[in-house]
């Protein structure tokens, strides 16, 4: 693990070296409203990590003040997470429903103060009286009711007697503030549901920006670390210490970038959709950005803290290259798994002038000499070769077996071609071969060059196996969601072949298949019967440009975000747009911290804004797509301009064409700079929404799967998402998606 500082670290340093805490107390502090993914897995390794090189300690706290969204299965989702990564909580899972009793008698004390009142304005009302930017708000009229009569009111509310939203208990800072987090911000609201934990004893719930800061209090926590989006929250955590008068010593807020990642989302709503939508199996789906996915895909706990530590803590938002988590898992499985033998797709190959068997001994690690490990090869007569390693008319350059090209078997004898058997429709069924007695590997005197050696498995003692090759769940650098997932992103095979070795391994094994990549047992679904097979992550990155064949992949260049000192502060005019962008057009913090910070991108998105008010899907395409084509040109010189893309944008929300085509059209008018409307039109990409024309192409699916129907009638109702697809992929993404999904569920019950 890297040893280098930070500007956290230069914090907690001085902090111990000034006197101001004698121990280190950091926490995590998840909401238990889904699994945790990869972007937790830095707060875990940043939060767990700190405490723990400074002989501190680290609190695991579950932030569960959101009963309508949080599940005890999600709790122990979190747990599982900091486990599985090496890091210990200590004797107790903290919860910050253990201090509803405690966090009520503080807003009680600051209600006394006449620092709180309880407002019984609407949630418009309350969004229209919270001004903008560049308006101050207007007080609730509310606001001057009496200390008396807001005790009772929240007294009452804690006893349920008012309906959800009709009063919500607030603070009373300043209508006026630059920050509009500090305009007057809510506090207690009225939620009558079951908690996972409290039952139905509260019907009252503290807000986050409330309750954090006093768990943080209560806990001794002393350096409460949180992701950028939390920034302008850092007034309220202090206000409400700071009012209440709290002892010293006291948590202070401190923040850094979150992690993003290329063809990911990490977004816990778009990955509920996902789970409940059925386009994946799970949580814990091998191809999902969650620990539980990394986890059950194979990936190791040192991968994944390698990939958190060399990506560095930054203090501004931007994006990691997901082939840089790719070469870490990669790195750390080279150095320790055993190199073992597979074929995916069968070729059976017959040695006629070879009888018997025999056992060949074969090194588990043939690279790694000092590396102690053998298992036995059983050779016969009969062996399975990949189809790919024979070719009948190769082209240049291609090595492996032919009519006329010997090749080595690995780990053993040299073959050569005599006979290609084909059935009746000209496909090749088997090859008919002959071996060199005197050309075994580690003892050949037969004089026979070669260029290569192929992979093989004896044919009546191979072993049957499922193998599951993952790829990428999206298909575009910055995915949205269901429409950008990749139609290839999972390819099942059923019939594959590996040596005897692989079955005999212990629990929780990893391999390399020699010439395809690593692989592991997948942990549910493996077993005696039907030996299951995950690929964690291929031998090369097959994203970025081909290395030769036996050229080792070098390490990504990984250049940290690490600035030293304080957030470099956003200007006036920075902050009056990012406070518009997050307060009154509701983007979230990301988007608005990008916008608020590249003028060009400012500018270009109130333009488009001037033509279409439709402030988030417009903000979406400047943030993700007009930005990524300014950085590949390396030029703000565009070939389209705002209103073309409001026009795109325009088109999707009336739903003339879907969002997949979108992306394609947006394709184009970056070469062309035509219309969009113009190259819909020309090209024929209109939405498909007229059920008569869905209709036929749902019943061919139907037709053509019949077992998946039977299992979607017997109550896998996973596989919605499975016939939507094929839908949208039979179209070419042209069809409706909502239309689709209506028509398939009717057709289908």
């Amino acid at each position: 693990m890297s040893e280098s500082k930070n500007f956290l670290r230069t914090i907690v340093e001085e902090d111990l070296k000034s006197g101001k805490y004698k121990e280190v107390v950091t926490r995590f502090p998840p909401e238990p409203n889904g699994f945790p993914h990869i972007g937790h897995a830095k707060s875990i390794f940043i939060n767990f990590g700190i405490a723990r090189d400074y002989k501190g300690h680290c609190n695991l706290r579950m932030d569960d003040t959101n009963p309508t969204k949080e599940d005890l299965k999600y709790v122990e989702a979190l747990k599982d997470a900091v486990e599985w990564l090496g890091f210990d909580w200590g004797e107790n899972v903290y919860f910050t429903s253990d201090y509803f009793p405690k966090l009520y008698d503080y807003a009680v004390k600051l209600i006394k103060m006449g620092k709180a009142y309880v407002d019984s304005l609407t949630e418009d009302e309350i969004r229209e009286y919270r001004g903008t930017v560049t308006q101050v708000g207007k007080r609730s009229k509310y606001a001057k009711r009496t200390i008396e009569e807001n005790l009772d009111l929240f007294e009452r509310m804690k006893k349920g007697e008012f309906k959800d939203g009709e009063h919500i208990l607030r603070a009373k800072i300043d209508m006026s503030a630059a920050n509009m987090k500090m305009r007057d911000p809510l506090l207690y609201r009225i939620r009558h549901t079951h908690h996972f934990r409290a039952a139905n004893e509260w019907y009252i719930y503290p807000m986050y920006d409330f309750a954090h800061c006093l768990s943080d209090y209560i806990e001794g926590i002393t350096h409460s670390i949180c992701t950028l989006e939390f920034e302008n929250n850092r007034d309220i955590y202090n206000w409400v210490l700071d009012e209440l008068g709290l002892e010293l010593p006291r948590p202070y807020q401190h923040e850094f970038a979150r992690l993003g990642i290329n063809y990911t989302v990490m977004s816990k709503r778009k990955l509920l959709e996902l789970v409940e939508g059925g386009q994946v199996s799970g949580w814990d789906d091998p191809r999902l950005p969650t620990i539980a996915g990394y986890k059950r895909r194979g990936y190791t706990p040192e991968s994944i803290l390698n990939f958190c530590d060399q990506i560095g803590i930054a203090k501004a938002n931007s994006m990691v290259d997901v082939s840089q988590l790719e070469f870490c898992i990669r790195d750390d499985l080279n150095k320790k798994v055993p190199r073992v033998m597979c074929v995916l797709d069968p070729l059976k190959v017959t040695i006629e002038n070879y009888d018997g068997c025999e056992d060949i001994d074969a090194s588990y690690y043939p690279h790694d000499v000092p590396k102690e490990g053998y298992r036995v090869l059983p050779f016969s007569r009969e062996i399975y070769i990949e189809r790919d390693d024979f070719n009948q008319n190769p082209p240049k350059g291609y090595y492996r077996l032919t009519p006329t090209q010997p090749v080595r078997l690995r780990h053993g004898y040299i073959i050569s071609c005599k006979e290609v058997v084909k059935d009746a429709n000209g496909n090749i069924t088997e090859i008919k071969a002959e071996y060199y007695s005197n050309s075994k590997s580690g003892s050949d005197t037969s004089g026979i060059k070669v260029k290569s050696a192929i992979q093989w498995v004896s044919v009546k003692d191979a072993k049957s196996v499922e193998v599951r090759i993952y790829d990428r769940l999206f298909a575009c650098v910055a995915p949205d969601g269901v429409e950008d997932i990749n139609p290839d992103s999972l390819q099942v095979i059923k019939n594959a072949f590996v040596e005897p070795a692989v079955i005999t391994q212990k629990p929780d094994e990893r391999f390399q298949f020699e010439r395809e990549g690593y692989f592991y047992a997948d942990p549910i679904d493996y077993t005696d019967e039907n030996p299951v097979f995950n690929k964690i992550v291929g031998l090369k990155d097959s994203y970025s440009k081909k290395t030769k064949a036996n050229e080792p992949v070098s390490k990504p260049q990984i250049k940290k975000a690490q600035v030293d000192g304080k957030i470099a502060a956003m200007s006036e005019t920075q902050q009056l747009l990012f406070d518009k962008y997050t307060s009154e057009l509701k983007l979230n913090n990301e988007v608005s911290n990008i916008l608020a910070r590249d003028e060009y991108l400012s500018n270009f998105y109130e333009e488009t804004l001037s033509t279409l008010n439709s402030p988030v899907s417009l903000a979406n395409i400047v943030t993700n797509e007009v930005a990524r084509v300014i950085k590949e040109n390396q030029s703000d010189e565009l070939k389209f301009n705002a209103k073309q893309i409001a026009q795109l944008i325009k088109m999707v929300d009336d739903e003339i064409i879907s969002s997949k085509i979108a992306k394609q059209v947006f394709e184009t008018m970056t070469k062309s700079g035509e219309d969009p409307t113009q190259i819909v039109d020309a090209c024929g990409l209109i939405q498909i929404s007229d059920p008569s024309k869905i209709l036929p192409i749902i019943d061919e699916i139907i037709v053509k799967n019949p077992d998946n129907v039977l299992k979607f009638k017997a109550g896998n109702n996973k596989l919605l998402g499975f016939f939507v697809g094929q839908v949208l992929k039979a179209t070419n993404g042209k069809a409706n998606p909502k239309v689709v999904n209506e028509l398939v569920v009717q057709k289908l019950k």
